[in-house]
This record gives C-alpha cells, sequence and structure tokens, in this order.
C-alpha cells in the first residue's frame, strides 16, 4: 500500500488560517484522486474534500466551502488543503488519503497532523 505523510497541523486562534500538505514519498501522486478526512475528538471521521486525478475538479462537505480549499502541485507531487477563517469546531486530526474517484472508498492513509483551533 502507498504511504502518505501529512504535515502542516498546529494550534492556531479562531479565524486565522492553516495550510496542510500530503506527500507520497516515491509515488506519483498525480495518479490518484486525493481525500482529506477529519477525526474530532469523541467523534468518527468525516470527509472533508477530495480533489479528482482525471480532471481535478474538487469537492468539499458543506461546513468547509467557501473557507477551505484543495489543490494539487505536480511539480511538487504533493496535495495541500488551505484552511482559512478556522472555527474552533475545525479541531481534529486531519488524514489524507487515497480516495478513486472521489467515492470515499479509502484506499492508503497518512498518519494524520493534529489541527487545534482556540483562543
Amino acid at each position: 500500500q502507498v504511504q502518505l505523510v501529512e504535515s502542516g497541523g498546529g494550534l492556531v486562534q479562531p479565524g486565522r488560517s492553516l495550510r496542510l500538505s500530503c506527500a507520497a514519498p516515491g509515488l506519483n501522486m498525480s495518479y490518484y484522486s486525493i481525500s482529506w478526512v477529519r477525526q474530532a475528538p469523541g467523534k468518527g471521521r468525516e470527509w472533508v474534500s477530495c480533489i479528482m486525478r482525471r480532471d481535478g475538479s474538487t469537492h468539499y462537505v458543506n461546513d468547509v466551502k467557501g473557507r477551505f480549499t484543495i489543490s494539487r502541485d505536480t511539480a511538487k507531487n504533493m496535495v495541500f488543503l488551505q484552511m482559512n477563517s478556522l472555527k474552533p469546531e475545525d479541531t481534529a486530526v486531519y488524514y489524507c488519503a487515497t480516495d478513486p474517484l472521489c467515492s470515499r472508498n479509502f484506499g492508503s492513509w497518512g498518519q494524520g497532523t493534529q489541527v487545534t483551533v482556540s483562543l
């Protein structure tokens, strides 16, 4: 299986921004659709966003539309999640995962990166 690696999490105040990164050393990520999934404390995993391999189209859960942007940098072989106007309820561990056709049939996962939004 592919091993993904997330980075970029941290502690930020409400209203601020963070950019998460997802890398897959030794793998051409442009061959994969990639999703971001989060898990808040005491809750199940929640799909957040996906970027399609085929056409680069992007998809978001309603809660983050207009605030989060998923993108791909093929030169860097990475996928990003730009998170703006962060809210306390965005606090979670964020994972990236392979997701064929953005169907939420997740394949390989990373270890996750913690995002905490708090004063």
